[in-house]
C-alpha cells in the first residue's frame, strides 16, 4: 500500500519556512513529487464508487470536503470542516477543488495503516515519522485531514492561515489541522514529522 517511501520521504520538503527543529530547512515540493500512499493516495483520478463510502475511513475515488455519506468526511470535527468549506468554495474561483485523501479514520483502519506502516519501514520508530497510534491519532479523533492534490496543498499553504487551516508536518504538505489563531497570529511553526510532535507522546 506504501509508494516508496525512503525516496518519497527524502524527496519531501517544508513547504515553508519555520519548523520546530532547526535542522530542518525550507524548500518548496514539487508537483511532480509522489507521496506516501497511506497519506495522500492520489485516488482522485476515477469515478467515486461504493468503496468511497467505507465506514472505516478509507477513502476511494473522487471525494471532495462536500461529501457529507462518506464517513471520513462526515466524522470530522464540525469546525475543521466549515474551515474546510469556506477555503475550498473560496478555492473554487481559481477551478481548485478540494479532494480528500483521508479524514476521520476509525481505530481499527489507524492501526491497520500503522502495522502496515512499521512493514514497509521495518520499526516502528521510522513508521512514527508518518502514522500515529489509534490512542493518539489526530484523524481518529476528527482533527486532522490529508487533502490532495498538489494544487490544493499549494493554495493552503499559501492561504489556508486565513481559515485557520494549518500544515502541522513539514514532511506531510497535505496534513491540515485547524488552529483558529491563525486567522490572527498566523500558524505555527510545523514539526519535522509526526514523531516529534508532543502531543503523540502524551
Amino acid at each position: 500500500m506504501f509508494v516508496a517511501l525512503a525516496v518519497a520521504g527524502a524527496l519531501l520538503v517544508a513547504t515553508r519556512p519555520g519548523t520546530v527543529d532547526d535542522d530542518t530547512r525550507p524548500g518548496t515540493v514539487d508537483d511532480d513529487t509522489k507521496t506516501p500512499a497511506a497519506m495522500l493516495d492520489q485516488r482522485g483520478g476515477g469515478a467515486r464508487s461504493g468503496d468511497a463510502a467505507r465506514g472505516d475511513g478509507d477513502v476511494r475515488g473522487d471525494v471532495t470536503v462536500f461529501d457529507d455519506d462518506v464517513p471520513a468526511v462526515a466524522g470530522l470535527d464540525p469546525d475543521l470542516l466549515e474551515a474546510l468549506r469556506s477555503a475550498a468554495t473560496d478555492a473554487a474561483a481559481d477551478g481548485i477543488v478540494f479532494y480528500v485523501n483521508s479524514g476521520w479514520r476509525s481505530p481499527a483502519y489507524q492501526e491497520q495503516l500503522l502495522r502496515e506502516a512499521v512493514a514497509e519501514y521495518g520499526s516502528v520508530e521510522e513508521a512514527s515519522r508518518w502514522v500515529a497510534t489509534a490512542e493518539t491519532s489526530s484523524h481518529v479523533r476528527g482533527d486532522a485531514i490529508d487533502v490532495g492534490h498538489s494544487d490544493v496543498t499549494m493554495w493552503l499553504s499559501e492561504r489556508g492561515a486565513e481559515y485557520g487551516l494549518c500544515q502541522i508536518y513539514a514532511n506531510e504538505p497535505w496534513h491540515y489541522e485547524l488552529r483558529p489563531g491563525a486567522r490572527v497570529d498566523g500558524c505555527p511553526a510545523v514539526y519535522v514529522d509526526a514523531s516529534r510532535d508532543p502531543r503523540l507522546h502524551e
